[in-house]
């Protein structure tokens, strides 16, 4: 009898802690992380060094899949309707939260339907000038030049209704400067024709340009991040550029991983932990500083409450200046 309610007990326990088994035994085979865009880039690196060091830690293959395609929504898509077992995963990003914005239409709230699993990587936007086009030689020196000479300038960006186009869009607002946009379709296409000159002024991401502003090519004006940048040594943040307007002025574009809705709460501290130690390996970090990726380790709750205020941010920017999906 002592045996029989010892055994009871045991399964009521074992009940009460949804997926406690399954935490301890995940992953019992290949994992797969969806990334929303296309190879090569700042997610695809994220993800491919990520799944590289779990696959060695899990003991078992983490396959990379590129699903792109609306913005990464066919992606996000796919994730949300997974398994809710933790063994599909989709490589986040704050592009997702735009399309949130953007994409009245979508089946999913990002902001609330996944599960979050932590921030690893950001790769910082920065302004960056044809020196021969642009006179302006520090961020201070451009507002004041396109406040004196408004609509006169054009501003490339990576693409309409980017990261890098809504952060264009919320600096040109707060400081009250009129410029032309001209979205591109990729930053490397916008790098491109600022250093030919046929545009003087592209916000973009750092490592599309660092090469450029190191070899004296392109001059960094500022990062839009909120903290100075190790992969982007030297370049001022809007924050420290002494323009009282943007003293404040914080917008990054980071990576992390999430899991479908309803994934047991034991698998998703386990994913996550792992996640943070591969984070922290020294390896890690210099392989995604050297990719222009900077680390940006934030846990669950903080990543939530990070993109919750960017949604509010991007929507208000959106409104503001009459950004719609393109």
């Amino acid at each position: 009898m002592k045996t029989r309610l010892f055994l009871h007990c045991l399964i009521g326990v074992a009940a009460a802690i949804p997926g406690m088994a399954a935490g301890q035994s995940f992953p019992a085979h290949p994992v797969k992380i969806i990334v929303t865009f296309t190879p090569g880039g700042a997610a695809d690196v994220t993800a491919r060094v990520f799944g590289e060091k779990l696959s060695e830690l899990w003991k078992q293959p983490v396959i990379v899949e590129n699903r792109a395609g609306a913005g990464g929504s066919i992606g996000a898509e796919a994730v949300v309707r997974a398994p809710a077992d933790g063994y599909t995963l989709l490589l986040a990003t704050n592009t997702h939260i735009i399309n949130q914005v953007v994409y009245p239409e979508l089946t999913f709230d990002f902001t609330k339907d996944f599960v979050p699993l932590g921030l690893v990587t950001s790769s910082p936007m920065m302004l960056v000038a044809n020196p021969a086009a642009m006179p302006a030689k520090t961020t201070r020196e451009f507002i004041s030049l396109l406040k004196n000479n408004p609509g006169k300038y054009a501003i490339a960006s990576c693409n309409a209704a980017s990261p890098h186009h809504f952060g264009l869009e919320m600096m040109k607002h707060a400081t009250g400067i009129q410029a032309l946009h001209v979205p591109y379709r990729g930053c490397t296409p916008a790098v491109a024709d600022v250093l030919a000159g046929h545009v003087p002024v592209a916000a973009v991401s750092a490592p599309a340009a660092i090469a450029f502003t190191k070899s004296g090519r392109l001059r960094a004006l500022a990062l839009f991040s909120k903290d100075p940048s190790t992969s982007a040594a030297g370049v001022p943040t809007f924050r420290e550029s002494g323009v009282a307007e943007l003293k404040d002025f914080s917008l990054d574009n980071y990576y992390g991983f999430m899991a479908p809705p309803r994934t047991p709460p034991a698998i998703a501290k386990k994913i996550e932990a792992d996640v943070r130690a591969v984070a922290e390996m020294a390896d890690v970090k210099k392989r995604l500083n050297d990719a222009g990726l900077d680390m940006l380790t934030l846990p669950s709750t903080e990543m939530m409450q990070l993109i919750r205020s960017d949604f509010q941010k991007y929507g208000a920017a959106a409104k503001d200046a009459n950004i719609k999906a393109q």
